[in-house]
């Protein structure tokens, strides 16, 4: 019988525990170690380097308050677990020992019998019990076991039988009892224990447990799929309309802080909100009347704070209080949120001109300037370091403000010039309609629109490369890759085309996080305002760089099912930019949808035989008596049919015959 013994120092358990923390802890250490951060370039300019420097400030902290996450705290803490644990284990006494005569004798293993006797002999005078004299931490007993472990070694290796006993059952007594050990401390089952154990266990497993669960599971139904509160989403889908304007948009987006901003608001929070708000009226009067009387009808303290420091962002008016900062930096990191599932109402109802609205306002929050319907001149140029709207600046375009700054000698120049060297005006190099292994366009094909994109700085003066003269059979070699490459990108699982690199950080001084720049694809019907294809995110558009060959871009494709009809349908894609303000592109595409008839024989799809079943079939008896279309079995053949009936009639009589005789 089995005997089941417990932990009496915990080493046992110890060893479980770091075996479960190291298969933890070092995954998570390991994904948050420097070497999987990204350290991308950026704009060069003096305003978004010192943004840069303010995030980094804020992200990591200070000496005195440095800043970790829930994250970071419970890797620290289980590493210090670990540490315990491992020290705990190493300095352990481990009572299990391998039996071993030769070491209670102090003999090494090449000893000899006659060794062993000598040896033996020695101690015996020594540790006999009758000849040592108890000391003050000796007891009789304990002199006794000495003595007896001494003989037993001795036999051990002198008698044959005890010696079997060794070699068989690893001790000189023969076959001891089985002891299992489990790796629980010994006072978690003792019987005075038993209450404590039990409510422990009560609290873990009737209370937190139920808890968290309760948490998730009720926090999973007052949030949609795109992270925002199903009151949010339920005001944006009542607000938003098929014509809304983008001051309908921002006053939808405001509507939400009701119930996804929560704050206590302090005294002297309250006079910079009064400061801020009577700001905000005096420069943008028209635009604060509309969000005034939502504010108002709303009633909430936390929708007014909320949107008074949206706008304060938007018209780039200083705020004073620590507090608020913090508060007006957590509202704009919330806003994508919320602007991500507005447009997926808006995307949901195939609505064009909101959808549009929606994402020109990421741009607008990303520079910090106030939404319009339509771009301003004064918008695009106040997107530059040191440039507002107060400048009167001839200049139409970015590079023209650059040459103009010049002219005049205005230190701002550089600054302005470091800006445009890294901002990226997206260039549309090809769009086009493709369906794999086909010729043309039928009803219900798949068909990918692909587009083949790069950033070009806007500027005028852009160095011409000299390009080396390609003979006729290079430029076929070379049409031929790219065509080859398209296929192969066509039939990939990647909705872009892969590269080397990360990109960039954007241009966005007054965006409280790194940004990178990124664009929406769409492909709408401009004559009725209708989005076809749902829009995609499109990131990491290369620089042009005229060195690198024929691929001087980076292909995306974007996958819909054509109509079912045939005919021309003059569609439009649009590429609007969710980081600066007026960088967008438009082309017209026409899909032109042919009919089958269309396809040359070999072309032709092929009739499916498996469809119509047989006629003498169960399936085609049903499919019969319900009108449908089934295969004619074959023809009888009724002179074999006589033929065999005739034979039989044969064999019969002659059997009759045969009975007979």
């Amino acid at each position: 019988m089995a005997n089941y013994s417990y932990d009496e120092g915990g080493n046992m358990a110890a060893y479980f525990i770091i075996t479960f923390l190291a298969l933890i802890l070092i995954p998570l250490t390991l994904s948050i170690s420097t070497s999987h951060k990204k350290t991308l370039d950026g704009c060069q300019c003096s305003l978004c380097g010192e943004q840069r420097l303010r995030i980094a400030k804020r992200e990591k902290g200070s000496i005195f308050t440095p800043r970790f996450s829930a994250k970071t705290i419970f890797i620290i803490g289980g590493w210090a677990v670990f540490a315990f644990l491992s020290y705990k284990v190493a300095n352990a006494k481990m009572d299990n020992k391998v039996y071993d005569p030769f070491e209670i004798l102090g003999l090494s293993i090449s000893a000899t019998e006659k060794e062993i006797k000598s040896h033996y002999k020695k101690l015996s005078k020594i540790y006999h019990p009758d000849k040592v004299k108890a000391s003050v931490n000796q007891t009789i007993e304990e002199i006794q076991n000495k003595f007896v472990d001494l003989t037993k070694a001795y036999k051990s290796l002198t008698d044959e039988s005890i010696r079997e006993n060794l070699r068989k059952y690893g001790n000189p007594d023969g076959p001891q009892q089985t002891s299992v050990g489990i790796a629980l401390p010994k006072w978690i089952v003792e019987s005075k224990n038993n209450v404590w154990v039990l409510g422990v266990y009560g609290l873990i497993f009737g209370g937190a447990l139920p808890t968290l669960v309760g948490r998730w599971w009720f926090g999973s139904r007052q949030k949609t799929k795109d992270g925002v509160k199903t009151s949010s989403a339920a005001a944006f889908f009542k607000s938003l309309k098929e014509d809304s304007t983008m001051d309908d948009v921002v006053g939808t987006l405001g509507q939400a802080y009701k119930w996804e901003f929560r704050s206590n608001t302090k005294t002297e929070d309250a006079a910079e909100l009064n400061r801020l708000e009577k700001n905000i009226a005096l420069t943008a009067p028209k635009q604060w009347e509309t969000l005034r009387i939502v504010i108002d009808a709303g009633k909430n303290a936390n929708q007014r704070k909320a949107t008074i420091l949206l706008y304060a962002h938007l018209l780039r008016l200083n705020v004073e209080q620590p507090n608020l900062q913090k508060e007006q930096t957590r509202i704009l990191l919330q806003t994508p949120v919320l602007l991500n599932a507005l447009l997926n109402i808006s995307i949901s109802r195939n609505w064009l001109i909101p959808t549009i609205y929606v994402m020109r306002l990421h741009a607008y929050l990303a520079q910090a300037l106030l939404p319009r319907a339509s771009l301003a001149k004064q918008d695009r140029v106040s997107q530059l370091p040191g440039i507002t709207g107060e400048d009167t600046l001839k200049a139409d375009d970015l590079a023209g403000v650059v040459d103009e700054l010049e002219r005049n000698g205005d230190s701002r120049a550089e600054d302005v010039k470091k800006a445009i060297a890294r901002w990226g005006r997206l260039e549309l190099v090809d769009a086009a309609y493709k369906v794999i292994g086909e010729r043309i366009v039928v009803p219900s094909s798949i068909v990918y629109l692909t587009v083949k994109l790069r950033l070009v700085p806007p500027s005028s003066s852009s160095p011409v490369i000299s390009e080396k003269a390609l003979s006729v059979e290079e430029v076929k070699r070379s049409i031929k890759a790219n065509d080859q490459k398209d296929e192969e990108f066509l039939m990939g699982r990647n909705d872009a085309e892969p590269i080397e690199g990360e990109g960039a950080w954007a241009h966005a001084p007054y965006w409280p996080e790194n940004r990178k720049p990124g664009w929406w694809l769409i492909l709408a019907d401009d004559k009725n305002s209708r989005v076809v294809v749902p829009p995609m995110k499109i990131t990491n558009v290369p620089f042009s760089n005229p060195t690198a060959g024929d691929r001087n871009y980076r292909t995306y494709k974007l996958q819909f099912q054509a109509p079912q009809a045939p005919g021309m349908y003059t569609w439009k894609i649009y590429l609007v930019s969710d980081t600066f303000v007026g960088e967008e592109v438009s082309r017209n595409m026409t899909l032109k949808i042919d009919d089958l008839s269309a396809l040359n024989a070999d072309e032709q799809p092929s009739e499916d035989e498996i469809s119509d079943p047989d006629e003498d079939s169960l399936a085609g008896q049903m499919t019969a008596m319900r009108g449908g279309k089934v295969k004619k079995g074959a023809p009888r053949d009724e002179e074999s049919d006589e033929e065999s009936s005739t034979d039989d009639d044969q064999e019969s009589g002659d059997d009759s015959s045969s009975d007979s005789d």
